[in-house]
Formats: C-alpha cells, sequence, structure tokens
C-alpha cells in the first residue's frame, strides 16, 4: 500500500514546488526559465515541456520535471507506489548480474510480495509468473510485472494527471504566455 507524501523523496516533493512555482510565476516572461537547484546546478526549462508531456506517456516519463510533478500527483492519487516499482524497475534492468539476486528480492519484498509495504495492483497471474522468475533472478524477470504497472498508469494515471488543476493550469500559462 501506498505510505502517502512520507514515502516520497523529499528532494523530489521540493522539486516538484519548486517546478510548480517556476512554471506557475514565470512561465509568461520568456521562453525559457532559469532556476537553481540547491546543489547550484543551472537548471533550464523550456516554457513549451509541459504540452509535450500531453503528447505520449513517454514523453512525461523521459522528462525529469514532468517526472517529479507526476510523481506528486500519484502521491495525492495514493498511487506513487506505481511510478515507483516502474523507476525501481528500470534501475534494476542496469544491475551488475552480481546484485542481481538481491536487488531483485528487494523489489519483490516491496512492492509485489504478500504484505508488502507499497504493494502494485497486479493480477494473480503476473504475481505467480514473477514470483517464478525469482527463482532464477535475471535482468527481466520484472518486464511482465512493470509492462502491466505501465499500462495501469499510462490507461488510468496519466489521464487523470492531464486533467488535474495543476497540470492544466501550466498549460493555460504555457499557451497564454
Amino acid at each position: 500500500m501506498c505510505r502517502g507524501r512520507d514515502s516520497l523523496p523529499i528532494t523530489c516533493l521540493e522539486r516538484a514546488k519548486e517546478l510548480k512555482a517556476l512554471f506557475g510565476s514565470l512561465l509568461q516572461k520568456s521562453d525559457s526559465i532559469t532556476g537553481h537547484s540547491k546543489k547550484s546546478d543551472k537548471l533550464r526549462f523550456n516554457v513549451e515541456e509541459p504540452l509535450k508531456w500531453k503528447e505520449s506517456f513517454d514523453n512525461l516519463l523521459t522528462s525529469p520535471n514532468g517526472l517529479c510533478l507526476f510523481r506528486a500527483f500519484l502521491v495525492t492519487e495514493f498511487s506513487e507506489e506505481n511510478v515507483a516499482f516502474y523507476l525501481a524497475c528500470e534501475d534494476y534492468k542496469t544491475t551488475k548480474p552480481s546484485k542481481l539476486a538481491s536487488k531483485a528480492k528487494k523489489i519483490y519484498d516491496e512492492f509485489i510480495g504478500s504484505d508488502a509495504p507499497r504493494e502494485v495492483n497486479l493480477d494473480h497471474e503476473t504475481k505467480a509468473i514473477t514470483k517464478e522468475n525469482m527463482k532464477q533472478p535475471s535482468q527481466s524477470c520484472f518486464n511482465v510485472a512493470q509492462s502491466k504497472i505501465y499500462t495501469l498508469m499510462e490507461k488510468d494515471c496519466y489521464p487523470r494527471f492531464l486533467k488535474s488543476s495543476t497540470y492544466l493550469e501550466l498549460t493555460r500559462k504555457t499557451k497564454t504566455g
């Protein structure tokens, strides 16, 4: 189950607030917005960026700004565990073979196993396939489960995000800016 906002990394919550403020108050002033993160890295935001998120779910997920806002939105929807699982699977695919088993167990225990603290909504068959894959973890052992969660987010969470007041406000300011 989702642990709410407490489960989101504080940096992501801060980043989401920062992005909302940057997009919201400065979109009308220029074609790009420059801000500074706490690490003093220079960041550039294209004012057209929020409009690209509507073009495809992949555009949203591959945009660091979009991903942070989407994660913050999912916290309000009590379904942040979905994107957390998806991202954990993406990270898992780059894991060194020597660490696959331990990392797979951690992901399984956190998101899929019975009594998982951040259990994602998977059907029995997908859980069974994933459990079987856990016997010999490979970089693809979560592919079926990850695909199901991706589809769930794309068909359910993503359309709600696009209708959210935060996203609509960003795009309205972009179009009128």
